[in-house]
């Protein structure tokens, strides 16, 4: 269990700020390096007892490091920790837990009002406006997560705007990314652990010049070396698999801002999809109810 491997040490180091911190501040540092799960799961005040300090110092340290507080900085720790976690050990670390089903529900409301708090609608926007500029949009997702990229894909693409999702296949991927230019977009949608596929599509699409952009529960350094931005959403889960909840969330809200682009394109788009369905008679039509 790579609780603290060296890119793990690595990430909290390489964010200290050049003047350092004060010993109070180290002490926290030296915390979270020696007990990642600990500082993963517990409240500031457990991890403020653990480094001798208050928790007004775990706040400023959380602050010193580049969050906004204790929290923004325990979703990271946390989705890094998780991700140094194979898939038995994860589901080791929510043995135990009293009714999963209900246990998943309020993991993702909370996890959604997370993301409500930390809402960037400039990110969003710009994101939005690179894909509403751009000759393309690729979609790269893989796993179960696959899931979050084809439904962005799907829905952008009514929204007017040629935006395709790779989900199987290295060589399909490989084939996308080559096309790729300093016209095209490239969104990564990965959590819990990085395929190595990912990472070398989303460096490949920023040597092309392309605009990259990154949805993920934890800003890796492989991936944020090739991306503009990185959006941050948690994915954990209440067993071995990573939620899908909250980055389906993200993802919509970006069409949302997508549509309103360019409000004639869109309506344009969904009126021409609309007909289409229609003569191929796609949807189901309840029958009339006629008096007797």
């Amino acid at each position: 269990m790579a609780e603290t491997d060296d890119g793990f040490e690595g990430w909290l180091r390489e964010r200290l700020p050049t003047r350092g911190l004060r010993p109070k501040s180290a002490a926290v540092l030296e915390a979270l390096v020696s007990q990642p799960r600990r500082a993963s799961f517990g409240s500031a005040a457990e991890l403020a007892q653990l480094a001798g300090v208050n928790v007004a110092t775990v706040t400023r340290t959380a602050q010193a490091l580049g969050f906004a507080g204790w929290p923004a900085l325990q979703q990271e720790l946390r989705a890094r920790y998780m991700s140094s976690l194979s898939a038995p050990q994860v589901a080791e670390e929510h043995r135990g837990v009293d009714s999963p089903g209900s246990a998943s529900l309020r993991r993702d409301l909370d996890s959604l009002a997370l993301l409500n708090r930390r809402f960037d609608e400039g990110v969003l926007r710009e994101v939005a406006k690179a894909m509403a500029d751009a000759r393309r949009t690729l979609v790269i997702a893989d796993g179960s997560y696959a899931a979050v990229g084809i439904a962005f894909a799907h829905n952008a693409r009514l929204a007017g705007y040629d935006v395709h999702a790779v989900t199987v296949g290295d060589a399909e991927l490989a084939n996308q990314t080559a096309k790729l230019t300093s016209d095209d977009v490239l969104v990564a949608i990965s959590f819990w652990r990085l395929y190595e596929s990912t990472v070398l599509a989303a460096s490949e699409a920023k040597s092309r010049g392309a605009r990259v952009f990154a949805i993920t529960d934890a800003a890796s350094p492989a991936l944020t070396g090739a991306v503009e931005q990185v959006l941050i959403v948690p994915a954990e889960g209440v067993t071995f698999f990573p939620s899908l909840t909250a980055g389906m969330a993200l993802v919509q809200a970006i069409v949302a801002e997508l549509a309103v682009v360019n409000p004639a394109r869109t309506s344009e788009s969904i009126e021409a999809a609309e007909a289409m369905w229609s003569r191929f008679d796609l949807l189901h039509r309840r029958p009339s109810t006629k008096p007797v």
